[in-house]
């Protein structure tokens, strides 16, 4: 009886734990279904199993083993496919284009802004030359605003007396210039109309085999030319009116940017320099006095090799015999502060006249001699006067006069060349002084690189070695 009792709990024993499995399988199947894990091991019986268990053990008097169930493996979870990730569009474009992109829209920044600085610029453009003009005359004679102030004269004083010396010998200049050409035109038409007579026989008379017939039609067309433009050639006299109204107000805003300069120049460059950023001040405020030297040592320069120009030239002139030799000096002094350009102009005004006054052989020994006098010019005074410290390349001179000349006409010419120089100098100077702030750890000024282009750098004594 005994032992039947036991089968039979043994019997009941293997049944519940069958039922204990059943329900844990249903649970995990549901579990996969719904998404959800599946519960702990053991956890899955059901609490009224258990009791009936519990009571059949009871009942037969068999204490029932703890189950050993097997462990339950959680089955893998399901999830859907993952979505391809996309690169970031940055990294797909190739690292020149990126370069070339972000060089791109700097660039068109910095022509937007040429542009409309130009449009400015000719908007004022009386304002903008009358101070250059000032800048540059300033810069020839600060030098005696020095010395006066040296041998003892207050500053009011000496800024006085050099401005009106100044103007002064720039008003008797010009006042000479003009009484030489009026003393001289009538003589100077009458030698005109002799020449074109002595050029019209020597064409007859050359081989180019020219007939009389066609020098007569050129001097008849040349009239009816004249004589059909007289209402544009009387407007273009009115303008004259116009530009000469403009050239005085241009000189007297000059004279006073000129008094001002001489008089307060160093206050009013200590105002514009505190309204540099702070972070800049000290590198600008390096490179201003040394720009101030070269623009001063270019005006001075110039204003020599012109003289010598002029006399050597006026003088070459004079001998040959060519009528009006000073005021074609003088024209050739005030052409020289054009460089390249100025010299040939005056070089061949000087031959023309020659040419029509005295004949052939006489403009070309003029010819040559302002040749001559060319070449020591460009190979032996320019680089010992100016020196190295405003040399500019040929190339960059006739650029720079063809676009001063462009923007702002005879003025712009004037101003380019000095201009260049001196942006050489700034730019020379603050490339120096920025290697210098970097060599003593100061580091750059400013932020550091960003953007698509920016590189990610290692601080020293990290990653690997250079040896």
């Amino acid at each position: 009886m005994a032992k039947r009792e036991g089968w039979l709990g043994r019997l009941g024993n293997e049944l519940n734990r069958m039922e204990a499995r059943l329900n844990e399988r249903r649970a995990e199947v549901e579990a996969e279904t719904s998404g959800d894990l599946p519960h702990p091991v053991g956890s899955g019986r059901a609490p009224e199993a258990g009791a009936a268990e519990a009571g059949a053990a009871a009942a037969v008097g068999v204490v029932p083993a703890p189950p050993a169930y097997p462990p339950v493996v959680p089955a893998p979870h399901l999830a859907a496919p993952a979505a391809p990730v996309r690169p970031d569009p940055a990294s797909v474009v190739p690292w020149g284009m990126r370069v070339a992109a972000e060089a791109s829209w700097r660039l068109l920044l910095l022509a937007g802004m040429l542009w409309v600085l130009m449009k400015v610029i000719s908007e004022v453009r009386l304002v903008v030359l009358a101070f250059a003009a000032a800048m540059l005359v300033t810069a020839m004679l600060q030098p005696f605003v020095v010395r006066l102030r040296r041998l003892g004269l207050p500053r009011g004083l000496a800024t006085a007396v050099t401005a009106i010396l100044g103007f002064v010998v720039i008003g008797l200049v010009g006042w000479f210039v003009v009484w030489q050409v009026m003393e001289n035109l009538d003589d100077l038409s009458d030698r005109v109309r002799d020449g074109i007579n002595e050029l019209k026989l020597w064409a007859l008379d050359s081989p180019f085999h020219v007939t009389e017939k066609q020098i007569n039609d050129i001097a008849k067309n040349l009239s009816e030319t004249i004589g059909t433009n007289t209402e544009q050639i009387t407007s273009a006299g009115l303008q004259g009116v116009t530009v000469l109204v403009e050239v005085l107000t241009g000189i007297l805003l000059a004279m006073f940017s000129t008094l001002f300069l001489l008089y307060d120049g160093k206050r009013i460059w200590n105002w514009a320099l505190g309204l540099v950023p702070s972070a800049a001040r000290a590198g600008v405020a390096g490179a201003g006095p040394r720009a101030w030297r070269t623009l001063t040592a270019y005006v001075r320069g110039t204003v020599i090799v012109a003289l010598i120009d002029a006399i050597f030239i006026g003088l070459g002139i004079y001998f040959l015999d060519v009528p009006m030799a000073v005021p074609l000096a003088v024209f050739i002094f005030l052409f020289a502060f054009i460089p390249l350009v100025g010299a040939v102009v005056s070089g061949a005004l000087a031959v023309v006249v020659a040419l029509v006054t005295q004949g052939v052989f006489t403009a070309l020994m003029v010819l040559l001699v302002v040749l001559a006098v060319q070449q020591i010019e460009g190979h032996v005074l320019q680089p010992f006067i100016l020196g190295r410290a405003v040399r500019v390349h040929p190339l960059a001179v006739v650029l720079s006069v063809a676009a001063g000349g462009m923007i702002a006409g005879i003025g712009g010419a004037v101003v380019a060349v000095p201009l260049v120089a001196v942006t050489n100098t700034v730019v020379g100077y603050l490339k120096a002084y920025s290697r210098e702030q970097h060599h003593l750890g100061s580091g750059m000024i400013g932020p550091g690189p960003h953007g698509s282009t920016a590189l990610s750098v290692a601080p020293e004594g990290e990653g690997h070695s250079t040896t």
